[in-house]
């Protein structure tokens, strides 16, 4: 094996590395970072992210706690190439909030109805009422990309999306709603070491659609696509935010503390909370529950 192949193959280790990692974290219910991997340095860069993770989750609650106690309205847009890690910095902003407030708009494809409406219609459903935030694993924002590069659109909608778009976000905020909009931008080489590793992992496969693919084989298009939507959406009531996202737990970290950065959030307090004693009465039996109705205690 060539020198360059035995690079791939460790990059490919550590990005499925990584993925078993973001379901460690997804599990983690406590503080404790027992995690031992063989290499000293690694395991302590590891356990400070985590510690800096669990430190901006608490941050988030807070922040959770002052949008419901103000009545602030949140949209947060993710966009960027595929595996650029949206997904991901998604699942650790909500992993720990309430889903009535703190929720994510993952909208399919169209369908024939949909297509028919003004473009940005079936988007405005989702838009937060007070007291809510609202995550959009892409937006909007699939006209001046996916559907510029494959083809979904013509030239007519192309160019309306770009004089309709900035005027319906000034809309959204004269309305009363943040706008807050990222973009996740890796490398043509960290893209193709993400798509190998899911590839060869049974359990991610799922995330590989030929549009995909696709995607992969049309990077020099979809960059142009980007450079262009972000020069004309850029505008100061909702300016796009650009993460660096080759490193995936970085761009997590600094994702989300950007995103505390852009809220005057403080503490709100509450009244200490007892629980209260249990009622018992003298006429209540717990009847037993039938054998045939209970889940086999196999573990």
């Amino acid at each position: 094996m060539s020198p360059i192949d035995e690079d791939l193959v460790k990059r490919i280790h550590r990005d499925l590395q990584d993925d078993f990692d973001e379901e460690l974290e997804l599990e983690l219910e406590d503080r404790d970072y027992g995690l031992t991997p063989s290499d000293g340095a690694e395991r302590s860069e590891r356990q400070r992210y985590f510690r800096e993770l669990i430190r901006l989750q608490s941050e988030l609650v807070k922040l959770q706690d002052w949008v419901v106690h103000t009545g602030h309205k949140v949209v947060i847009l993710f966009e960027g190439r595929d595996a650029a890690g949206k997904g991901g910095v998604i699942k650790r902003i909500t992993q720990r909030l309430n889903p009535r407030v703190c929720r994510v708009a993952a909208l399919p494809a169209p369908n024939d109805r949909e297509r028919t409406q003004w473009y940005f219609q079936r988007y405005v459903s989702h838009l937060p009422a007070a007291g809510e935030i609202v995550l959009f694993d892409r937006s909007w924002y699939n006209r001046a990309g996916v559907e510029r590069v494959m083809g979904f659109c013509t030239d007519e909608q192309y160019e309306e999306f770009f004089r309709s778009a900035p005027e319906f976000e000034r809309m959204l905020v004269r309305s009363g709603i943040q706008l807050i909009k990222y973009w996740f931008s890796i490398s043509d080489d960290e893209q193709r070491v993400r798509f190998l590793g899911r590839i060869h992992d049974p359990l991610k496969q799922w995330k590989l659609s030929p549009m995909d693919l696709e995607s992969r084989r049309r990077w020099e298009e979809y960059t142009k696509a980007k450079e262009v939507m972000l020069e004309r959406t850029h505008i100061p009531e909702s300016p796009w935010w650009v993460v660096k996202a080759d490193d995936k737990k970085r761009a997590r970290l600094n994702c989300i503390r950007h995103l505390l950065s852009q809220m005057p959030y403080e503490e709100v307090p509450h009244a200490d909370i007892e629980l209260p004693a249990r009622e018992r009465r003298e006429d209540y039996i717990r009847h037993p529950v039938p054998d045939d109705l209970i889940v086999p205690e196999v573990y």
